[in-house]
């Protein structure tokens, strides 16, 4: 069953355009989403009180290159810098210092699968959305924030800290999930690009539809949380989870056609396509080191910030 074809449901009290509100991102909206996650950040704030120590203030795992020195008696072998060494004949040795500013990357999946909501917002609009919270809760922590998506000619959109950083973000994700773009090449390309720009310690956050999982070889999400906190935010509608024991009518551009979703063999194929591929990514993507959460359409946008605190949802 082809995803796309999820492209305009018409539903009894859907009323099909009546949804327009939450059809394209508002970038006022996404702005006074600041509020928003400086609240859910303090009572995060509160709850770890309670559960163990406060968070280092040095960002991530990363050490950052200060300069090279001859190597003296106790220094680290693995830190030797072999091109000096060889350029002056005497052995030198790195020397690193704690990083203090993390970088957290956003990267949006533009999967047409995204542009398609029954209930409250499109599924675009909740990632815009939660980019957005993720966003200003990071610069909140004081990380620099930078953002791409799977494009052939579009650079990403550079780290940078503080409010600025957080509305550059915001503005990217607003047009990137304003209307679907024409050059998507797939979540697939856009992890590997951000695997190059990543150093180690960073945190990755991705936005991306259950389907497009498929195409992300499982090494590459090993690979990304060995050095990197990744977590995997995946919008989803509650038609794809649970949809009505009915003739369920979609306007396509032939017309008016209706799905048997009554009969159990359609209404299985429907699951197969749409609710497995999320329940799969649910249950192993956390066994390579990724903290994933569903968010539906009609949930608080706000539930996204849980995994950045190290909690993960699943799907009931």
């Amino acid at each position: 069953m082809a995803r796309r074809a999820l492209a305009s449901p018409w539903l009894p009290g859907c009323g099909g355009r009546s949804m327009s509100d939450g059809v394209t991102p508002a970038l006022e909206e996404l702005v006074a989403l600041r509020a928003l996650a400086g609240r859910s950040r303090m009572a995060g704030r509160v709850r770890t009180a309670w559960a163990g120590t406060a968070p280092s203030p040095l960002r991530g795992r990363g050490m950052e290159y200060a300069e090279s020195r001859e190597y003296t008696a106790g220094d680290d072998a693995r830190h030797v810098d072999w091109r000096l060494t060889a350029r002056t004949g005497r052995p030198h040795t790195k020397v690193f210092h704690a990083e203090r500013e993390r970088l957290t990357l956003i990267v949006a999946d533009t999967a047409p699968a995204l542009y398609f909501g029954t209930r409250v917002r499109f599924k675009s609009v909740q990632a815009a959305r939660a980019g957005a919270l993720v966003a200003w809760a990071a610069v909140a922590d004081g990380d620099r924030v930078a953002a791409l998506r799977g494009a052939p000619r579009e650079a990403p959109i550079a780290p940078a800290g503080g409010p600025r950083g957080a509305l550059r973000v915001i503005d990217a994700l607003r047009r990137w999930y304003a209307q679907r773009p024409e050059d998507d090449a797939g979540l697939a390309d856009a992890l590997e690009h951000a695997q190059r720009l990543l150093r180690p310690g960073a945190r990755l956050v991705v936005l991306a539809d259950a389907a497009s999982l498929d195409a992300v070889p499982a090494h590459r999400w090993v690979g990304l949380a060995r050095h990197h906190e990744v977590v995997l935010i995946l919008p989803c509608d509650p038609l794809e989870l649970e949809p009505p024991r009915m003739r369920l009518p979609f306007a396509t551009p032939a017309g008016r056609v209706e799905l048997p979703l009554d009969a159990a063999a359609v209404r299985q194929r429907w699951l197969e396509a749409f609710a497995a591929p999320l329940r799969h990514a649910l249950q192993e993507l956390p066994t390579r080191g990724v903290r994933a959460i569903a968010l539906s359409t009609d949930e608080p946008t706000e539930r996204c910030l849980a995994p950045l605190r190290g909690a993960v949802a699943q799907v009931a």
